[in-house]
C-alpha cells in the first residue's frame, strides 16, 4: 500500500468500518468476556479507587476512636482488624494496582499501540485482583478480618491460638493478589519493549514508558520473596512446620527479611509511577520538552538498584549488627540523591518554559511539596540512633503517609484531572478540582504533621487508646478534624467525576500535549490508533509536520484491519525496527473463569478445605491448557502487508517473539520466589550455630538422591534442547520420542529430590532444618511437575500438528522453562544434598 493509496476517502472509510467492527466492544453479558486493555484497564482503575475509599473510611473510623484519651467506640481487637486492613488495602489494593491500571490504560495509547501483547493476561490479572480483593476486604464485616498489622509478623500471626482465621485470609488472598501484580508486571514489560511503534528507539521513549518498564521489572525482584514468605508462612500456620519458631530452631527474623526485602521497594514501586504522571504533564504545561531526559532515566534506574539495599532500615532495632547498620543507614540516605535528581529536572523544566497553570499541574506541585517533607522525616529515620527513638512511634506512621500521600495519592489525582479526557472525551471541573485540592492539602498536613509531634511525645503506633497524662489528647483531636477534611477533599473529587457524564465533549488534546497517547480523539473508538506512526521524536505531535493528519488518514503502518482480526506490531527491543504483527486475544470468559478457579485454591485452602482446593487446582489447569490451545494459532498466510510496501511475519518465535520474552520474565519472577527459600536456608545457617542440627529425624537427606534428581533433571534439559534443534530440522518423529524421554526424566527427579528427605526420615514439624529442606524439594519437585505438564503439551500439540519445524513457539518456550528448570536443580540439590556434609 502506498501513501496515495490514502488518499481515497472511499477506502479510508473502508478501513475504519473495519477496524471498528473488530474493535467492537462485546454487548449485553458478554461484556464481561472483554479483554481490551483500554476497557479493562478502566476496570480496573475504578475497583482499585473503590478499594481506596473504603479504606479510608476504616482509617476514619480509627481516627474517631483516638481523637480523645481513654475512648471506646470501638474495641481494642476491631480497632486491630482495622489498621491491619487499611494498611493493607492501600498498599495492595489501592496503590500497586492503581498504578499498572492506569499503565494498562494509558501505555497502548503512549506506544502508538493497537493493544499490549496479552490482553487476556491483562483480563486475567484483573479478576484475580477483584476476586483477593473482595476476598480479603469483606472480612471486616464477618469479625474474620486480620488483626496483625499489614506486615504480620510472627510469631503472634504463625501460632494459630493467638490469631485466627484472618491470618490465613491475609496471606492466602493477598498472595493471590500477588499473581495478578506480577501477570500485570510481564504485560507491561512485554508491552514496553516489544510493542512501541517503528523509530521509537529506547532513547525516544516517553518518560513514562521508562518509569513503567523500571517499577514492573522492580516487581519482578521484589514481590517473589513475600511469595516465598507467604509459602513458609502458611506451611507453619497449616502444617506446624516451624520456620519462625525459635523453640524448633526457626527465627521470626526470617520473615522481616522476607517481607521488608518486598516492603520497602514497594515504596519506590509507588512512587516512581507517580513521577512518571509528572513527566508527562510538566511539559505539556511548560510547553517545552523535559530538561534532562536521560539523567531522569538514569536516576529512575538508580532508585530503583538502590530501594533494593534499604530494607534493614526498617529492622534496625532487632540487634543488627554494627556494620549493618552503617550500611543501610548509608544506603538510606544515598536514595535520596537520584530522587532529587529527578525533583530539580521537573523544577528546572518549568523554570526553563511558559508555565500553562491548571489543575493538574496545581496537584503536580503540591504533592511534590508534601513528598519532600516525608523524604525529609525519612533522612532522619535512616539514622539509626534517632530511629532507634522514632521506631514504632507515631513519628514513623506520620513520615510514611507523607511519602504515599505526597508520593502516590495527590499524584493520582493529578493524572486523574490530566487523563480523564482521554479516557471519558470530557473534562473534569477546574473549580471542584481546586477546591478540592487545597481541602486535601490543608487536610493532610493538618492530620499528619502533627503526628511528629504525637510520636516524638511517646505516644507508640497501632495502639487503640491512650491515657490522659500522655498529654496528647489535642494533637490526636488535630489529626482527626483533619482526617475527615482531607475525606472532604476525596469527596469532592468522587463527586467531581460523577457529574462528568452531563459535561460536554472536551476538545482533541485539550492541554496540547505532544506525546502519542493524545492521538486519541473524543469519538469512542476501540482501536487505539488509527495508524501506527513512525516515531521521529520524544514528542512528535509537536515536531513532526502534519503528524496527527497523517495517523488519522492511515498513511502509516497497519492502516486496516482486512482479515477480521486484532493486530498490532512487535519490534526490537533496542531501536524498535518492525519484525512481525501480532494477533491478539480476542474477548474470552477463560481468563475469568480461570481467575476464579485458581482463587478457589487459595479460598478454599484457607478454610482448609483441601480436596475443595485440590479440585479447583484442576480446574485451573484444565482452563490454562485451554486458555493456550486456543490462543495460540498457525495463521492462514505467513506474511501480511503493513503498508509501505512493507510485508511481515504473522507467526515469529523464539527471542523475537513477545511470548518468548512473557516466559522469560515470569520465570524471573519465578527464580526470584525461590530464591527467598535458599535465602532462608543460609540465613537459618548464618543465624543458628548448631544449623544443621543432629539427632534423629534431623540428618540430612543425603548426597545420593539429591545428586540424582540433579543429574536427572540436567538429562530432561539436555533432552528438550536436543528436541528444539531436531524439530527445527525438521525430525518431528524423533522430537517427540525426545519429548517422551524428557517427560519420564524430569519426573524422576522430581521423585528422587522427595525421596531424599522421605528416606531419611525428616520430619518438618520437629525443627526448622528439615522444614527447609523439605520446602526446597518441595519446590524443585512442584517444578518437575510443571516441567512435565508442559513437555505433555508441547507433545500434544505436536501430534495435533499445531507444533511443526516452521512453527515452533511452544516447544521454544518450554526450552526457556527447562533453563530455569536447571537452574533450581543447580542450587537446590547441592543445598540440600552436599551443604550438610561440607558445614
Amino acid at each position: 500500500m502506498s501513501l496515495h493509496d490514502q488518499d481515497d476517502p472511499a477506502l479510508r472509510q473502508a478501513q475504519e468500518a473495519r477496524l471498528r467492527a473488530v474493535w467492537k466492544a462485546p454487548e449485553g453479558w458478554r461484556k464481561w468476556s472483554d479483554t481490551n486493555n483500554n476497557r479493562v484497564g478502566v476496570w480496573y482503575v475504578v475497583t482499585a479507587f473503590a478499594f481506596m475509599l473504603f479504606a479510608g473510611v476504616l482509617a476514619l473510623v480509627m481516627r474517631t476512636q483516638l481523637a480523645a484519651p481513654d475512648s471506646d467506640i470501638v474495641s481494642a481487637s476491631t480497632f486491630n482488624q482495622l489498621f491491619t486492613l487499611h494498611g493493607s488495602m492501600m498498599m495492595f489494593l489501592f496503590a500497586v494496582p492503581m498504578f499498572e491500571a492506569v499503565s494498562i490504560v494509558i501505555l497502548p495509547q503512549l506506544l502508538g499501540a493497537r493493544d499490549l501483547p496479552f490482553p487476556r493476561l491483562s483480563a486475567f490479572g484483573y479478576w484475580s485482583f477483584l476476586l483477593g480483593g473482595v476476598f480479603v476486604a469483606g472480612s471486616i464485616f464477618f469479625d474474620a478480618a486480620p488483626d496483625g498489622g499489614w506486615f504480620m509478623y510472627p510469631p503472634l500471626t504463625t501460632r494459630t491460638d493467638l490469631s485466627g482465621v484472618g491470618a490465613d485470609i491475609w496471606m492466602l488472598g493477598l498472595s493471590f493478589i500477588e499473581v495478578s501484580s506480577v501477570a500485570a508486571a510481564v504485560e507491561l514489560i512485554v508491552g514496553v519493549l516489544k510493542c512501541r511503534p517503528p523509530g521509537m528507539r529506547l532513547n525516544l521513549m516517553p518518560l513514562y514508558a521508562w518509569y513503567i518498564l523500571v517499577v514492573a521489572v522492580m516487581i519482578l525482584f521484589a514481590f517473589p520473596p513475600l511469595i516465598a514468605g507467604d509459602l513458609l508462612f502458611e506451611l507453619e500456620r497449616l502444617l506446624g512446620w516451624p520456620f519462625f519458631d525459635a523453640s524448633k530452631g526457626g527465627d521470626p527474623l526470617l520473615w522481616q527479611h522476607l517481607f521488608w526485602i518486598f516492603g520497602h521497594p514497594e515504596v519506590y514501586i509507588v512512587f516512581l509511577p507517580s513521577i512518571a504522571l509528572f513527566a508527562m504533564l510538566i511539559p505539556t504545561f511548560a510547553r517545552r520538552h523535559l530538561i534532562g531526559y536521560p539523567w531522569i532515566v538514569l536516576a529512575a534506574v538508580g532508585t530503583a538498584f538502590l530501594s533494593f539495599g534499604l530494607w534493614v532500615h526498617h529492622m534496625f532495632t532487632t540487634g543488627l549488627p554494627k556494620i549493618s547498620l552503617a550500611f543501610f543507614s548509608a544506603a538510606s540516605e544515598a536514595v535520596v540523591i537520584p530522587t532529587g535528581v529527578q525533583i530539580f529536572a521537573f523544577i528546572a523544566t518549568l523554570w526553563a518554559g511558559r508555565i500553562t497553570w491548571s489543575t493538574p499541574l496545581l496537584y503536580a506541585t503540591g504533592s511534590l511539596a508534601i513528598f519532600v517533607i516525608g523524604g525529609l522525616t525519612g533522612v532522619m529515620v535512616a539514622i539509626a540512633p534517632f530511629d532507634w527513638q522514632a521506631h514504632d512511634t507515631y513519628f514513623v506512621v506520620a513520615h510514611l503517609h507523607y511519602v504515599l500521600i505526597g508520593g502516590t495519592l495527590m499524584p493520582l489525582f493529578a493524572g486523574l484531572y490530566y487523563y480523564w479526557p482521554l479516557v471519558t472525551g470530557k473534562k473534569l471541573s477546574d473549580r471542584i478540582g481546586r477546591t478540592a485540592f487545597w481541602i486535601l492539602f490543608v487536610g493532610a498536613n493538618l492530620t499528619f504533621f502533627p503526628m511528629h509531634l504525637t510520636g516524638l511525645e511517646g505516644m507508640p503506633r497501632r495502639v487503640f487508646t491512650y491515657p490522659a497524662e500522655l498529654g496528647v489528647g489535642g494533637l490526636n483531636l488535630t489529626s482527626t478534624l483533619g482526617a475527615f477534611l482531607f475525606a472532604a477533599g476525596v469527596a469532592l473529587v468522587v463527586l467531581d467525576t460523577l457529574l462528568s457524564p452531563w459535561r460536554g465533549k472536551a476538545p482533541r488534546n485539550p492541554w496540547g500535549a505532544g506525546t502519542l497517547e493524545w492521538l486519541a480523539g473524543p469519538q469512542d473508538e476501540n482501536w487505539g490508533v488509527r495508524s501506527i506512526p513512525l516515531i521521529e521524536s520524544r514528542y512528535p505531535i509537536w515536531d513532526q509536520k502534519d503528524f496527527v493528519r497523517k495517523v488519522d488518514e492511515g498513511r502509516f503502518f497497519l492502516p486496516d484491519a482486512e482479515e477480521g482480526r486484532r493486530e498490532t506490531l512487535v519490534t526490537t527491543v533496542l531501536d524498535a525496527r518492525p519484525v512481525s504483527v501480532i494477533r491478539l486475544g480476542t474477548p474470552s470468559f477463560i481468563p475469568m473463569l480461570t481467575a476464579f478457579a485458581l482463587g478457589g485454591v487459595f479460598i478454599f485452602t484457607t478454610f482448609h478445605l483441601y480436596w475443595s482446593a485440590v479440585a479447583s487446582g484442576a480446574v485451573t489447569l484444565a482452563l490454562v491448557l485451554r486458555w493456550l490451545w486456543t490462543t495460540a494459532e498457525i495463521p492462514e498466510k505467513r506474511c501480511k502487508p503493513i503498508g509501505h510496501g512493507l510485508e511481515l511475519p504473522l507467526y515469529i518465535s523464539g527471542s523475537k517473539a513477545p511470548g518468548w520474552w512473557a516466559m522469560f520474565i515470569t520465570m524471573m519472577a519465578d527464580a526470584t520466589a525461590f530464591s527467598g527459600l535458599v535465602f532462608g536456608y543460609y540465613f537459618f545457617w548464618t543465624a543458628k550455630p548448631d544449623f544443621p542440627p543432629s539427632g534423629p529425624g534431623l540428618d540430612g537427606p543425603g548426597v545420593w538422591w539429591p545428586m540424582l534428581a540433579l543429574a536427572l533433571t540436567a538429562a530432561s534439559w539436555a533432552v528438550t534442547v536436543a528436541a528444539r534443534e531436531l524439530n527445527r530440522r525438521g525430525m518431528v518423529g524423533a522430537t517427540r520420542a525426545l519429548l517422551v524421554g524428557g517427560i519420564s526424566l524430569v519426573l524422576a527427579g522430581g521423585w528422587a529430590v522427595i525421596a531424599g528427605p522421605w528416606q531419611a526420615g525428616m520430619d518438618p514439624k520437629e525443627h526448622a532444618y528439615p522444614a527447609i529442606v523439605w520446602a526446597l524439594a518441595g519446590w524443585t519437585a512442584a517444578h518437575a511437575a510443571v516441567a512435565a505438564i508442559a513437555l505433555g503439551y508441547t507433545l500434544a500439540r505436536s501430534l495435533a500438528g499445531r507444533m511443526t519445524p516452521g512453527h515452533d513457539a511452544d516447544l521454544r518456550n518450554v526450552t526457556v522453562y527447562q533453563h530455569f528448570m536447571l537452574f533450581t536443580v543447580l542450587v537446590a540439590c547441592p543445598t540440600i544434598g552436599l551443604f550438610p556434609e561440607v558445614a
